[in-house]
């Protein structure tokens, strides 16, 4: 998906007389897709208009706790389809917690959606959305697993986590992660403390997951190759005000 700009400049262009095919190799485009923003009526329906990434000025989401919440579920458990003829955005969810499928349902209608859909299968739900224009959100999007391939966040993404860093990491723990006791033994006695756990095979995930907690003065410490823990107990208080059980 080209943004809303460079359709606009290859349209002007070719308005000002050039060919398609002038157009095409001047901007260093595709010749059908050139045809199709010149030749075809403009697209005029509510999704384009929604999309804030393809307005004339590209902008913010409206509502940044959403889409940082659902960032956080898409870097966790999210997968978008890009090889169907529209892009499906789908992020499998735990039937022990449909809280949590209601509040992912909730963050896609506020961020992009017309409609979202629920797939059942054995113990999970998949929460999934058709829309041209999850690509233009979801950059990370691409061929293979997400940890075999670079996964970092562009540079409006980085600001909106900045600005609410407790939304982003409750998407990413209501995915990946988890709130538990951990129970020791010293000298004959066993000790119960709670501990939040976030594991992905992805370093960079992991990386983005860390520094949104010390954003939040939250700390952390990598207990395995593949997960953070959060055990200190005013560090578990300070992640229980943004995150707390699943549900």
């Amino acid at each position: 998906m080209r943004p809303h700009p460079v359709r606009n400049a290859a349209r002007d262009l070719h308005h000002g007389g050039l060919t398609v095919a002038e157009v095409s190799r001047r901007m260093d485009l595709p010749y059908r897709t050139v045809w199709e923003w010149c030749r075809r009526p403009m697209p005029t329906d509510d999704i384009v208009q929604r999309c804030p990434r393809c307005q004339e000025t590209p902008r913010l989401p409206d509502d940044l706790p959403a889409y940082a919440y659902l960032l956080g579920q898409y870097l966790g458990d999210g997968h978008l389809a890009l090889t169907a003829r529209v892009p499906v955005l789908r992020i499998a969810c735990a039937d022990a917690y449909p809280a949590i499928m209601d509040r992912c349902e909730q963050a896609m209608l506020a961020v992009l959606a017309r409609r979202v859909s629920r797939v059942h299968a054995i113990g999970c739900t998949t929460v999934q959305s058709v829309a041209k224009h999850w690509p233009c959100l979801l950059p990370q999007a691409g061929p293979g697993k997400k940890h075999q391939r670079r996964i970092e966040l562009v540079d409006w993404q980085r600001e909106i986590v900045t600005a609410v860093p407790g939304d982003f990491v409750r998407g990413l723990f209501h995915s990946d992660g988890c709130r538990a006791l951990n129970r020791i033994t010293k000298d004959g006695r066993t000790y119960e403390y709670p501990r939040y756990l976030f594991a992905n095979e992805s370093a960079d995930i992991l990386a983005l997951c860390g520094w949104a907690l010390d954003l939040l003065g939250v700390a952390w410490r990598l207990n395995r190759r593949n997960s953070l823990s959060v055990a200190r107990r005013e560090a578990v208080a300070r992640l229980d005000e943004h995150v707390g059980p699943k549900s």
